[in-house]
């Protein structure tokens, strides 16, 4: 990679793409990094706040995405939703890896079916999963004491105030409208389920409990195909977080909870809870971040063309190391053994 090629962030003046922006100036601080986005002044802002960094305006509605023609890239980021694959198909014709993060389960079949059809293109990293596939990383990292898991439950609870501003507002939206139901896995068989059956009680680390329901996240597939459990569910909640009931600024919290069996086939289970006292935004970029390192050969082996997943290229245990650095932690729930 040449140092005039730079990662283009389609959305970099957002919260996501500025946090993962910034995670990749860190842990890399010669690699160079294009900050697009609609605001031109924001972008150069964000841009001179980083150093190595460059501004560009982008427009999405184009196949060029606006982009001067002699400008060269090493990946482009989709930090929002590429709703007309004009920047998938920008890093295709130029052989790039390609990462999004908002297109949700609901709709990624474009993006499938664009990387199925040129398959041989560019490695595309669909990691359009909860915190872009963070949370995936660290249920895989606590499932390493298990010789078989049976069960796996993940509850996450999202301040109202923490939903990664317009862009991840409006994704919560478009994926509520695609639909209301839940995708678990259940006794081995990928089922929607609505109603009754969709409805959950959330805990919060401090006891107290929301209504949640299941929603249909990539993090289930991803999950009950890598462990082959057959029983995953992903129940979410959206309200107040401890860290606001108390005062501070909101907080991130997940429990995983995991059933299953230990060497010799003793059972086990685990209840944790992943925690970032500073919200979803920190556990989102370093989600893009390790993808970006990754797909870039910053850390392992060259990425193939064809379509990825977190887990299929991110080590867990690198990944629950970097989620350290930026301030998450986990702590015991009730019932962990």
């Amino acid at each position: 990679m040449g140092q005039s090629e730079s990662v283009l962030i389609l959305g970099g003046t957002g919260q996501a793409g500025t946090g993962a922006a910034a995670l990749l100036r860190q842990w890399h601080p010669a690699l160079p990094l294009t900050i697009a986005g609609r605001d031109i002044d924001r972008a150069r802002r964000v841009a001179d706040e980083l150093g190595a960094a460059t501004a560009a305006t982008i427009d999405l509605r184009r196949g060029d995405l606006g982009l001067p023609a002699d400008r060269r890239y090493s990946a482009v980021v989709a930090a929002l939703w590429d709703d007309r694959l004009h920047g998938l198909r920008f890093a295709q014709h130029r052989g790039l890896p390609y990462l999004s993060i908002s297109s949700g389960l609901v709709d990624i079949a474009p993006e499938v079916v664009a990387g199925a059809q040129r398959a041989n293109a560019a490695p595309i990293l669909v990691a359009s999963h909860f915190c872009a596939g963070a949370v995936v990383l660290a249920a895989l990292h606590s499932a390493r004491r298990f010789d078989r898991i049976d069960a796996i439950r993940i509850s996450a609870v999202l301040d109202e105030l923490d939903t990664g501003g317009p862009a991840g507002t409006a994704d919560l939206q478009r994926w509520s409208t695609a639909t209301t139901a839940g995708l678990v896995r259940r006794d081995g068989v990928f089922t929607w389920v609505t109603g009754p059956d969709a409805q959950a009680d959330v805990r919060r680390t401090d006891g107290t409990d929301l209504p949640g329901q299941s929603i249909a996240i990539l993090d289930v597939t991803s999950l009950a195909l890598a462990t082959d459990a057959p029983d995953v569910r992903f129940d979410f909640a959206v309200g107040e977080s401890v860290g606001r009931r108390r005062g501070e600024p909101a907080s991130f919290e997940v429990r995983i909870d995991l059933e299953g069996a230990g060497p010799g086939g003793a059972p086990i289970r685990t209840s944790r809870y992943l925690v970032h006292p500073a919200g979803q935004r920190p556990m989102t970029a370093t989600g893009i971040a390790l993808g970006v390192e990754r797909l870039l050969g910053l850390r392992g082996e060259a990425v193939a063309p064809g379509i990825h997943t977190p887990e299929t290229l991110l080590d867990p245990a690198y990944a629950v190391e970097r989620m350290a650095e930026t301030g998450a932690y986990f702590i015991g729930a009730p019932g962990d053994s």
